[in-house]
């Protein structure tokens, strides 16, 4: 059974957590929150960076989400984090 995480936040920190947790087996990244970001510049920034390598995986934007590896990922955009349903996406632990 591997641990969900979800992550406020796509910034530096969020994109190297969503990395580590994306390349762990034990890992489950199940949702993003970010209101200053859309799916498709997350992917950007994912696939794309200059300091920690370009990401190696598959990574796709869909609607309200992002597609790493053939896993979907849900995306929001909710100012404030208390009010997104960790919960009923699953979510263990929000990083």
């Amino acid at each position: 059974m591997s641990i969900k995480v979800g992550i406020n936040g796509f910034g530096r920190i969020g994109r190297l957590v969503a990395r580590v947790v994306l390349e762990r087996k034990d890992f489950e990244l199940v949702a993003i929150n970010d209101p200053f970001m859309d799916p498709k510049y997350m992917v950007y920034l994912l696939k794309y960076d200059t300091v920690h390598r370009q990401f190696e995986g598959t990574v796709e934007a869909g609607e309200n989400a992002i597609i790493v590896n053939g896993h979907k990922i849900v995306v929001k955009a909710e100012r404030d984090p208390a009010q997104i349903g960790w919960g009923a996406l699953g979510v263990d632990y929000v990083v």
